[in-house]
């Protein structure tokens, strides 16, 4: 009886498996999923190399948690803030949808400037790669648009003087930055204009971005591991050993521990909000990833903030084209990586002195 009652159980879970490789043979033949099982490097799996992924997991926790925010959100200024109240107190799970919100964005901006720091060391940045590197600082900037524009929709004092801010650098650009102040059009009210932005406008480049980035990545493979005698062009062969769909799931797998991590982050210290904001007051600092701009303001006032991101931006867009060598490990890169270590110990440096220094006046009439 016993040997009948194993057979039956093997029998059972071998039409099980049969029925399950039917399902997503029939799903394969339509979608073509086996096609994502190309072949990878073997280090392509390790987190250095997924830290682009990781990124991109938390944009979706970003764009799913927006969805469910922007349902109660209002636009409007004179409704703006007190309908994040209403967010906090009122919606259930509000307060906490909205601190996840809040972490992971702050989560991603640190997964993205490490995945950044890992191009650049590796040579990642090389021939034929120069393209997709000024696509990776186009998502970039992209990132910081929506970390700007989520500052301001919260209408609290922060946000009221991130406004004004944006307001003052559109006037200092003329006809180019005329979308950002008020003279873009009298119908609709600035905020509600830079909410649209941050959730229509941002999100349409960054997905088209996105999908320039990938298909890079697709067409020419994971740069070299950067080995002493390593060259810079598509990985061999040989290297090859792993497929994508495993590095899919350690993607997948390290985006759950970035959802768990902003959702511990969330319940012992839930996002802030500002008491409503006073037009004209300067008494904040910007959020801590522009915090390394915010002392240029005290030399060149709020020409320093622009100044300061086309000088940045700048610097790493020549990076590509003055690092001509093929070499990708960064023993034989030495004064590029030199290069690359003071730029960050300046921006560390800067942001230091804005965390330790008082609020001051930048904006006209402020």
């Amino acid at each position: 009886m016993e040997t009948e009652s194993t057979t039956s159980t093997t029998g059972e879970r071998a039409s099980r498996q049969r029925s399950q490789m039917s399902f997503w043979n029939k799903l394969d033949e339509r979608l073509g999923l086996a096609g994502l099982a190309y072949p990878v490097p073997e280090y392509a799996n390790s987190l250095p190399y997924i830290l682009g992924g990781i990124t991109l997991a938390g944009f979706i926790i970003l764009i799913l948690t927006g969805v469910l925010l922007a349902q109660f959100y209002d636009p409007n200024p004179a409704g703006a803030h007190d309908s994040v109240i209403y967010i906090i107190t009122q919606v259930p799970f509000g307060d906490f949808l909205r601190s996840i919100h809040f972490w992971t964005a702050n989560l991603v901006v640190v997964t993205l400037l490490l995945h950044l720091i890992r191009v650049f060391t590796t040579g990642s940045y090389k021939r034929p790669r120069e393209a997709n590197w000024l696509v990776g600082l186009g998502l970039f900037a992209v990132t910081l648009g929506f970390v700007f524009t989520g500052t301001v929709l919260k209408w609290d004092q922060e946000g009221v003087e991130a406004l004004a801010h944006n307001k003052e650098i559109g006037e200092i650009l003329g006809l180019w930055g005329v979308w950002f102040t008020s003279e873009f059009t009298r119908s609709v009210p600035i905020l509600t204009r830079l909410y649209l932005g941050h959730v229509t406008l941002l999100p349409a480049i960054f997905t088209l971005l996105i999908i320039a980035h990938v298909y890079l990545i697709k067409q020419l493979g994971i740069s070299p591991k950067p080995t002493l005698d390593a060259l810079s062009g598509p990985p061999s062969k040989e290297q090859g050993s792993s497929r994508f769909t495993q590095h899919l799931r350690k993607m997948a797998g390290y985006g759950l521990w970035l959802l768990g991590l902003a959702g511990v982050l969330a319940l012992v210290w839930p996002a802030r909000l500002g008491y409503p904001g006073v037009s004209g007051a300067e008494v904040t600092k910007p959020p801590w990833m522009f915090l390394p701009f915010y002392p240029l303001e005290d030399v060149l006032g709020i020409r320093g903030l622009l100044v300061g991101g086309i000088v940045l931006f700048g610097l790493l867009a020549l990076v590509p084209f003055v690092d001509r060598s093929k070499w990708v490990s960064p023993r034989r890169r030495k004064w590029i990586i030199i290069a690359g270590i003071i730029l960050l110990v300046i921006l560390i440096a800067l942001a230091g002195y804005a965390w330790v220094s008082r609020p001051v006046p930048h904006l006209m009439g402020g």
